[in-house]
């Protein structure tokens, strides 16, 4: 599993990476490279041996280092093969391949074991097809407990699986998973694009039919976190040159035609046509400032 790490203050980066030194030297199994994002700055491109591990260093930052930082969304290795033969693993959105080249696209697909108690089978086995499993298998190993397994894409694993596993059991089920093997699958880049202005460090690689409900899901939480400006701001989803999602953030208003009491109304529509240019021209020129609480509620908290 790998997601890239970024300070939230730039000053930090120099503390960022004396940690990652530190904390290399007594976890050998943690790698890193540096990074960098239009957005977020630089930071260090990781990879995980899992979800816990992935917390774990996450937290052991955040506690014994004293560092406040922003975790991207988690992406796993996919494999492409283009048409010069070449067959390219990909694990970074920003590295992803021309989509004209690209002949067979695939991702890692995990078998998952699970436990739970039979009353839960239902409510598990629903999750489990929601998450593109298939070739369930079904034991009962102890009166009144289920032995449940899955074939399911590891990428529908890294985002809220577990914490939806647990909540559907009420805490009453195990989970484990073992990696199998590589999958033809159909994959898409998806962009977010704010103001006609891509932000990189929210790009990730999806399943086409996830990319419209992952698309909306940004835009949304962008929409929540963005603060209004006195122009309207468009939030997009975006594949290649397709929109898949969209929400727009509306603009302050003044009320211009407030001192005009009565009267000829070629008056008070040429004071809204004005305005109209104006907002017009404002947005051509406007900048817009994305805070950091807008990355933190998309990429960190990835529910459905």
């Amino acid at each position: 599993v790998f997601a890239s790490i970024y300070p939230i203050a730039s000053d930090d980066y120099t503390d960022l990476a004396d940690s990652l030194d530190k904390f290399k030297l007594n976890d050998a199994s943690f790698i890193y490279e540096k990074d960098s994002s239009v957005a977020l700055g630089q930071g260090f491109r990781c990879g995980f041996l899992g979800l816990l591990h992935l917390d774990i260093v996450q937290e052991r930052l955040e506690r014994e280092y004293d560092l406040s930082i922003i975790l991207s969304v988690p992406s796993v290795r996919y494999r492409f093969t283009l048409k010069d033969g070449t067959v390219l693993f990909v694990d970074n959105p920003a590295h992803y391949p021309e989509p004209m080249s690209i002949i067979k696209s695939e991702e890692p697909f995990i078998r998952a074991a699970m436990m739970l108690p039979e009353r839960y089978l239902g409510a598990v086995m629903k999750l489990c097809m929601d998450k593109r499993g298939i070739n369930s298998t079904l034991n009962y190993p102890n009166p009144g407990r289920a032995e449940l397994i899955y074939e399911m894409p590891l990428s529908e694993v890294i985002f809220d699986f577990y914490d939806r596993f647990k909540s559907v059991t009420q805490g009453y089920g195990s989970f484990d998973y073992d990696l199998i093997d590589y999958r033809e699958s159909s994959l898409s880049l998806l962009d977010i694009l704010v103001n006609g202005e891509k932000v990189d460090a929210l790009s990730q690689i999806v399943h086409r039919e996830r990319a419209r409900g992952r698309g909306l899901q940004a835009c949304e939480r962008l929409k929540e976190e963005i603060p209004r400006q006195m122009f309207k701001i468009a939030i997009q989803g975006v594949i290649g040159g397709e929109i898949v999602s969209r929400t727009t953030i509306s603009a302050f208003r003044k009320d211009v035609i407030a001192k005009c009491y009565g009267g000829d109304i070629s008056r008070k529509r040429k004071l809204l046509e004005k305005q109209k240019k104006g907002k017009k021209r404002m947005k051509m020129i406007g900048n817009v400032s994305i805070p950091q609480s807008a990355f933190l509620a998309v990429l960190k908290s990835d529910t459905e």
